[in-house]
């Protein structure tokens, strides 16, 4: 008589609570996505410099604790504080106009070997059968002299930059008075909710370690690059070492955006030798960098999987624009904190966002196991002992 089934067997899938209305929540969830996604593209243009300011203001906070410290004021090191930030986006934006200065004058320039280089693609693409009529017509009517049309309009719609440096410059002023309140306030906070503190806290912390580590090496990084474009010969290195700056903030195709303008420059005045040299160039600057480097000095700041990393740089550069990409990082570590990290009945998803130090330690347990398991059967098969489990005798 067969014994009954084991009553244990799937108690792991009835372990949670039944929840009749699981799905319901879940379409929920997904359309109340939908509709913040929505409306945070429909306010881009405030929001955008809004967050940016908030930025600012987390990543120069401990110079404001520094000055306090050490008897300023705090009038007076919040004005330190709103100067230097200041002082830092003039900088960059006095490099930016110099950048699109000199980008005006190469491409005019290199006119013509662009609008050749142009017609030897669409050329290269008939041969083997890829291009259509079509793209023949794009390359034929391809004239570089629309690029510095667009490059004027460009700087001719200065007024809608004024507007937003007006933006963030006011929200830097208001945020960095704001800012000297704050530690007072979670103090006050923390024993009513100590979880949303820690998380504040904890939040500030490392998006203030991901932006200061990514400027630092972004800055080395430019200067390697405009440094080897110059010594290689390629037109227009500054620009392409102040892009290789920028594009350090955003993950994964930074690297390649940052890349391909050097490239045709590149392949106009060396040919395919230079493009090589270019390509190795960059692919060992930035791989010691990116790769070796940042994850270093960064550490666990970002704990998301490589995949949320650059699904969050499309998504926020669709909802919010270019700047999106920039503050992708940021952006979806603020949604982790309100929806992850200050609710503890989440804290399972962790490792499903990043958090792996578990999850490699059970693997590193696992290929162990597996080694020794080999290893066993090995050292058997050699001394003649069959694996497994030997046969059962005859009755």
């Amino acid at each position: 008589m067969e014994s009954p089934p084991d009553e244990t067997e799937g108690s792991t899938a009835l372990a949670e609570p039944a929840n009749p209305h699981r799905n319901a929540f879940i379409m929920m969830g997904i359309g109340g996505a939908t509709i913040a996604a929505f409306g945070l593209a429909a306010i881009a243009g405030i929001f955008a410099p809004f967050f940016l300011g908030v930025v600012l203001t987390i990543c120069v906070h401990p110079l404001r604790v520094w000055l306090e410290r050490h008897g300023v004021p705090r009038g007076i090191a919040t004005g330190a504080v709103i100067v230097t930030v200041i002082g830092l986006l003039l900088a960059l934006g006095y490099a930016m106009v110099v950048a699109f200065g000199q980008f005006g004058a190469l491409l005019a320039e290199f006119s013509d070997q662009i609008a050749a280089f142009g017609q030897d693609v669409a050329a290269w693409l008939s041969s083997i059968g890829v291009a259509s009529g079509e793209v023949d017509t794009i390359f034929a009517s391809f004239d570089p002299a629309s690029l510095l049309s667009f490059l004027g309009g460009l700087i001719g719609g200065l007024t809608g930059w004024l507007s937003l440096l007006v933006i963030i410059f006011t929200m830097l002023l208001l945020m960095g008075m704001d800012a000297g309140f704050v530690p007072t306030l979670l103090k006050q906070l923390y024993p009513a909710r100590p979880l949303i503190v820690a998380s504040l806290v904890t939040y500030g912390a490392n998006v203030r370690r991901y932006m200061v580590a990514t400027t630092v090496l972004g800055l080395a990084q430019g200067i390697v690059d405009w440094i080897a474009l110059l010594i290689i010969g390629v037109p227009g290195a500054f620009i392409w070492g102040l892009l290789a700056f920028v594009c350090s903030f955003i993950p994964n195709i930074g690297y390649f955006i940052a890349l391909v303008p050097p490239i045709i420059f590149a392949a106009l005045v060396g040919g395919w030798p230079m493009v090589i040299v270019v390509i190795v160039v960059y692919a060992i600057i930035n791989g010691v960098i990116q790769s070796v480097i940042q994850p270093r000095v960064i550490g666990k700041a970002v704990n998301l999987s490589q995949t949320i990393t650059f699904f969050s740089v499309l998504f926020w550069a669709v909802v919010i624009g270019p700047i999106g990409a920039i503050l992708a990082i940021p952006l979806t570590l603020l949604v982790r904190l309100i929806l992850v990290d200050s609710n503890p009945q989440m804290s399972w998803i962790r490792p499903l966002l990043g958090e792996l130090d578990e999850t490699r330690a059970v693997m590193a347990q696992f290929d162990a196991e597996a080694k020794a398991e080999r290893k066993a059967r090995k050292a058997a098969k050699a001394g003649g002992v069959p694996s497994g489990n030997p046969p059962a005798s005859a009755m």
